[in-house]
């Protein structure tokens, strides 16, 4: 099986997909899926890009929506997590995962899913040490400090992940897990980006999270991105295994921004498709209901019961055409190139209200759980976190990524 790896996409599938086809033909071979390591941007409209977390003369459409209209479609499976610069509202309807458009899926905000036999498990969002326990608040239209807010991860979908014991062939994430620069060339590294000098030294670059999560589940491989830099390593485990992890580069010409990875696969049982992991959906039954919706932190009251919740949806899947993702739902007006340009209002991002996404709605009701995305957080309007409406002090950022009226920094973070 061959899979191909991309860094930060930013919208541009069709440049992607264009060098994915012409290495397809340089190499004479067949790429099999397209994992991308977030700051997709899967946005439909000028609604959608209102909802995008960068300064505004950044904004663009990209070519996501000529995927979702239908206008062209992704030339092969294509799965991806989220970062820091996304549709976050779009992203919202599918916080369990499910098809952003035809033949691409979006991980949910943490999630596990497999593809031919391959187990791939992600985390979408970034780190934040202030925002880490708490739920999630946000509701579009998002005001100046959920926008930011809203793509910060959370303890509740890390404390999932690390309930997983089944093995994991792959993870993806969108910043690197903390410490990993220690298992690669580092000075390399530091030669190309002498800023993160000082993290590295301080081993403050990166997620902590991320890095308990790779510590527990030991996937054999490991992608991320928003640093813009490639950067390659082996993290050895106890037991003898190791993680090869790569971080790759945004999606511009002469950048390393795409690589091939050969997963072998004879023993990879089952068709090229997507297909839903009991494992993680016994996670999900097991957590929905402390699903931390306020500002208030996940709060479980103790050790959950997972296994009986792994024997009722091993019987689900049992049935037929269960274990399927559920289908794409189109759920917005996709962008028409023909019609006027709507003018927006800069202090509400996106449309007013959450919209229910069928494929969320059929995958909780198989489940026999409840639907409460929509349910009001606390906080609301006016409740602004102050130090999130400024620069983040815990993210990194790149040059293309500051406010205007912040100072020039270089120091990655896409």
């Amino acid at each position: 099986m061959k899979i191909a790896v991309e860094g930060c996409a930013h919208g541009d599938l069709e440049s992607i997909y264009s060098a994915l086809q012409h290495l397809e033909q340089v190499q004479n071979t067949k790429i099999d899926l397209l994992i991308c390591c977030g700051d997709f941007q899967a946005i439909r409209n000028e609604d959608d890009m209102e909802c995008l977390s960068c300064p505004a003369k950044y904004r663009e459409l990209g070519s996501f929506w000529k995927y979702y209209s239908g206008v062209e479609k992704a030339p092969c499976p294509t799965v991806f997590v989220g970062g820091n610069h996304e549709a976050s509202n779009y992203l919202w309807e599918l916080y369990y995962g499910g098809w952003t458009a035809p033949n691409i899926y979006f991980l949910g905000f943490a999630g596990v899913i497999k593809f031919g036999g391959v187990r791939i498990g992600g985390l979408s969002g970034i780190y934040k040490s202030n925002d880490y326990r708490s739920g999630h608040f946000e509701r579009p239209p998002y005001d100046r400090s959920e926008i930011r807010s809203v793509y910060h991860i959370r303890e509740y979908e890390v404390k999932k992940l690390l309930q997983i014991k089944d093995p994991v062939d792959i993870f993806i994430s969108h910043d690197w897990p903390c410490g990993i620069t220690e298992y690669g060339n580092k000075e390399r590294l530091l030669s190309h980006k002498p800023n993160f000098r000082d993290e590295v030294q301080q081993n403050s670059l990166g997620s902590r999270p991320a890095m308990e999560i790779l510590r527990t589940l030991k996937p054999s491989y490991w992608f991320s991105a928003h640093l813009h830099t490639k950067f390659a390593a082996v993290f050895p485990h106890e037991d003898g295994s190791v993680t090869k992890f790569l971080a790759l580069d945004k999606c511009l010409p002469r950048r390393d921004f795409l690589q091939v990875v050969d997963l072998g696969g004879a023993d990879r049982p089952g068709p090229l498709e997507f297909r839903l992991d009991e494992e993680w959906l016994a996670i999900t039954r097991a957590y929905h209901p402390f699903l931390p919706l306020t500002r208030s932190p996940f709060n479980c009251g103790g050790d959950l019961s997972l296994e009986l919740h792994r024997q009722w949806v091993g019987k689900l899947l049992a049935e037929e055409k269960k274990a399927v993702p559920p289908s794409f739902a189109m759920t917005a007006k996709p962008h028409n190139p023909g019609e006027r340009k709507q003018q927006h209002v800069a202090t509400a991002a996106g449309h007013a209200g959450h919209i229910r996404n069928p494929q969320t709605e059929t995958l909780l009701a198989a489940l026999e759980l409840n639907y409460n995305f929509d349910l009001p957080g606390a906080g609301g309007r006016g409740s602004v976190n102050q130090e999130s409406t400024c620069i983040d002090p815990d993210e990194i950022q790149l040059e293309e990524d500051i406010d205007e009226d912040a100072p020039p920094d270089d120091n990655g973070g896409g």
